[in-house]
């Protein structure tokens, strides 16, 4: 066989060789990166489940709370003077404003205090939730009233409330007063029994995690 030849078939049969060992290796990264996706999707799997059952645990806390909060309170729901609810991941207790507060006042009633108290007594003991205490009102504008406005007014409330469920053992620094005034009705305003469901209290369990993270500033 011609030199030449034989020298051309060792070149191609040498760079055949070169090839098949850049495929084989080519391979071997593929299967690594597959390997790769494969665990961090099942990481990611193995996260969303841990989260998932913490939920689902959270949910069954806050119905085993509302249900023992109900529960304290079922008589004054009955009598209708106050209303307890349960959101995705707070409770809230509504008190009837005309129970509490004579009209443009902030100061207790005495049976609103009886009432009051028994609410802080049931509160105690959600000592993993912030108390939200917001008062509110109807839009008729105030008069013959030492504040200048409904906002000022459901404020006043508000704070009064706070200071009261610290006075029968609260902590303090679990809660937070807040009016809304007119601003947030839950009726239209349009009729005497309306504007009587918009003037309330409204005390709101929030989770402490979700309460500092609302309070926390954007980055």
């Amino acid at each position: 066989m011609n030199r030449h030849i034989r020298i051309a078939l060792i070149v191609a049969a040498l760079g055949s060789m070169g090839s098949g060992c850049v495929s084989v290796g080519t391979y071997d990264e593929l299967e690594m990166t597959k390997n790769q996706e494969i665990t961090a999707l099942q990481e990611k799997v193995s996260a969303l489940e841990k989260q998932n059952a913490s939920l689902l645990s959270d949910s069954e806390q806050t119905q085993r709370q509302y249900e023992a909060l109900a529960q304290g309170l079922s008589q004054e729901v009955e009598k209708g003077q106050l209303q307890v609810r349960q959101y995705k991941n707070m409770l809230s207790v509504e008190l009837a404003e005309q129970i509490f507060f004579d009209s443009g006042k902030a100061a207790l009633k005495p049976g609103g205090k009886d009432i009051l108290k028994k609410v802080g007594e049931a509160l105690k003991g959600y000592e993993n939730k912030i108390i939200r205490v917001v008062g509110h009102t109807d839009n008729v504008p105030v008069k013959k009233s030492p504040f200048a406005s409904n906002w000022d007014l459901s404020a006043a409330r508000a704070i009064t409330v706070v200071r009261f469920l610290q006075q029968v053992g609260v902590p303090p620094e679990r809660m937070i007063a807040a009016g809304r005034g007119e601003y947030d009705p839950i009726a239209p305003n349009d009729s005497p029994k309306a504007r009587q469901k918009n003037r309330r209290i409204e005390i709101m369990l929030v989770d402490r995690s979700l309460a500092e993270e609302l309070a926390r500033p954007e980055q």
